[in-house]
């Protein structure tokens, strides 16, 4: 009887090697309604510039944006955690009193 070989990884081995790539949570402010929007990528130039050419929905109304505020994490899901805090009640106030939005 031959072996036959799962097609099912392994949930504790990912399939690919994770690279040094950086995670940003952003803050954009709109030089048209002086609006904020806060956001997370891993390719920040890029994706500002995809919210200046209008391809993202909810930011085509108020462009051009202008970055104000950048902070970078190791991980994604680190980013996302302080992109949630930025869009509470408290990290608005947070940066309403450090002068950023």
């Amino acid at each position: 009887m031959a072996f036959k070989r799962s097609s099912v990884r392994s949930r504790s081995a990912p399939p690919y090697h994770f690279s040094c790539m950086p995670f940003f949570v952003y803050i954009l402010k709109s030089e048209l309604s002086g609006t904020s929007y806060v956001g997370h990528t891993a390719d920040l130039a890029n994706r500002i510039q995809e919210h200046n050419n209008g391809k993202s929905l909810s930011t085509r109304s108020k462009r051009p944006w202008q970055l104000v505020y950048q902070e970078e994490y190791v991980t994604r899901s680190e980013a996302m955690m302080r992109e949630r805090h930025f869009k509470s009640q408290i990290g608005r106030l947070e940066l309403k009193a450090r002068g950023i939005t």
